[in-house]
């Protein structure tokens, strides 16, 4: 058994406090288990995915925790897994146990309709995964996949008191304009996320801008109807609202891992990272030994970002990218994967800055400009792809 080792907290508003800023999000891995297979899981990696099957603190260890590191925060839960209805009694527990606190569910959505109505009630969004249309989602998940997920969102839909949003993984470049179009017109909102693997070729990278065109194209053709977009929607933001970007992450990394997302495992331990969980030196904390630092994944002098065009919207874009990248200099990651992703995001914020974003603004119906600025799930999901 390792010593416990507790390390002494920062002085409140310093940089080096665990806690940037008033606001925290526990992402709770309910369970390691999944009920599906999905070929690129990141969990995979360093054999995460099933290595815990059941939560091993108490809700009175989290408790602890929360009164002596979370104090006076506002706090709001991801469910996450695995698949986290897989725990349902967890997800139960902790509701009642915190009904002050704001709560989100990422899920396959495989399992979605058997949730009580007293739980998804109380979700201010739920995450469904899919990695484009049928076609595309039945690949990588499974035969039928697609439209089961589809059949239970219908049945729950109404049930849900918040947003449901489509989190797709765009692994696949042959996916089209079309089965993004469809995701859009279906979800309250999409959020497609390039997927952190070898799959840039020059052709895929190609296919990739001609799709990102026909999007935002889409997204600026009526000021007066939101394209609900997340990526798109958060690089318009970010340029015309800077601030915005400032206030919910310090002027760090947007996906959060810098200051104030938590990774809890089912035995307690905590990383910054969802996908860097195999790694012992990503560890930032444990609920049961009650002990909390700052994240490890922090701006570094050898990422280039600073120096980027695309910097004043993108935000380091995504860490354990840059980390792996730069701090750890692994060659081969950083010219197959960081680099085409970056060249992917500038083009993104190019083809925004050609359509006039301030002027569509301006045109824009008064609850499209509200959606834009102050939108819930940009707090949920990383904003850029």
């Amino acid at each position: 058994m390792q010593p416990i080792v507790f390390h002494p907290a920062a002085p409140a508003g310093s940089e080096c406090e665990p806690i940037r800023g008033g606001r925290v999000e526990l992402q709770l891995l309910t369970t390691l288990k999944c009920n599906l297979k999905c070929s690129y899981c990141s969990l995979g990696v360093g054999e995460v995915l099933g290595s815990q099957n059941d939560v091993a603190y108490e809700l009175d260890h989290l408790d602890a925790f929360i009164a002596r590191h979370l104090a006076g925060k506002e706090i709001y839960v991801t469910f996450y897994g695995g698949e986290p209805t897989l725990n349902r009694d967890f997800m139960f527990a902790v509701m009642e146990r915190w009904p002050q606190f704001r709560y989100q569910l990422q899920t396959n959505g495989t399992l979605l309709d058997g949730l009580p109505d007293a739980v998804l009630a109380n979700l201010s969004n739920v995450l469904v995964s899919v990695d484009g249309g049928e076609k595309t989602t039945d690949g990588y998940r499974g035969r039928g996949i697609y439209r089961q997920v589809l059949r239970n969102l219908e049945k729950v839909r109404g049930r849900i008191g918040g947003t449901i949003t489509a989190r797709m993984t765009w692994n696949d470049p042959e996916t089209s304009f079309e089965e993004f179009d469809e995701l859009a017109g279906t979800f309250d909102y999409l959020y497609f996320q390039f997927v952190a693997g070898e799959a840039y070729t020059p052709e895929s990278i190609t296919r990739r801008k001609a799709v990102l065109e026909q999007l935002v194209a889409r997204f600026f053709e009526d000021p007066a109807r939101l394209y609900p977009v997340i990526p798109i929607m958060g690089v318009v933001r970010n340029k015309l609202f800077p601030s915005r970007a400032e206030e919910l992450c310090h002027g760090l990394t947007q996906c959060r891992v810098s200051t104030h997302l938590l990774n809890i495992m089912p035995d307690g331990k905590i990383y910054p990272c969802p996908d860097m969980m195999y790694l012992p030196d990503m560890l930032q904390g444990d609920i049961v030994a009650n002990w909390l630092k700052r994240s490890p994944l922090q701006p570094h002098p050898d990422m280039p970002c600073g120096t980027c065009d695309a910097f004043h919207f993108c935000r380091r874009n995504c860490m354990k990218n840059l980390h792996l990248a730069y701090v750890k200099q692994d060659t081969q990651y950083r010219e197959a994967v960081v680099e085409p992703i970056c060249e992917l995001v500038r083009h993104l914020g190019t083809l925004v800055d050609a359509r006039s974003p301030a002027d569509w603004y301006a045109r824009a119906a008064l609850p499209v400009k509200k959606a834009l600025r102050d939108c819930e799930v940009y707090e949920y999901v990383e904003i850029m792809p």
